[in-house]
């Protein structure tokens, strides 16, 4: 919304280069998928009565499933909310009458004065 006095719809679905995403974001499925690969990993030889750590193969092989699970779930879900916001975008673009750019408001504005009652 920036710091501009005009509150515009279409401006909340359009990046203009300043959102930047956090560090963790990027990478933050893939390495949620990794450590539940990992950990499948675990529990499968847990369940099988084997030593949690035995055949280290199955875990390194575990976590790059899960990882590259993860990333690919990451992908899919950018390219959902991408196609989600073009879609919005085209039906404001289209629509501007049910869209009309108000006044940003404080909070003094909208609420009503409160006065308590004992």
């Amino acid at each position: 919304m920036g710091a501009s006095a005009v509150y515009d719809p279409l401006e909340l679905l359009t990046n203009k280069g300043t959102r930047q995403p956090t560090f963790l974001s990027p990478i933050w499925n893939p390495m949620a998928g990794a450590l539940a690969g990992f950990g499948a990993a675990l529990f499968m030889n847990w369940g099988l009565r084997k030593p949690v750590f035995s055949g280290v193969q199955n875990h390194v092989l575990f976590t790059l499933i899960g990882g590259g699970a993860g990333y690919f779930l990451d992908n899919k879900r950018n390219e959902y909310l991408a196609k989600r916001d073009a879609v919005l975008r085209h039906y404001v673009e289209l629509h501007p009458d049910d869209f009309p750019k108000t006044d940003r408001k404080k909070y003094g504005e909208v609420l009503e004065s409160w006065v308590p009652v004992r």
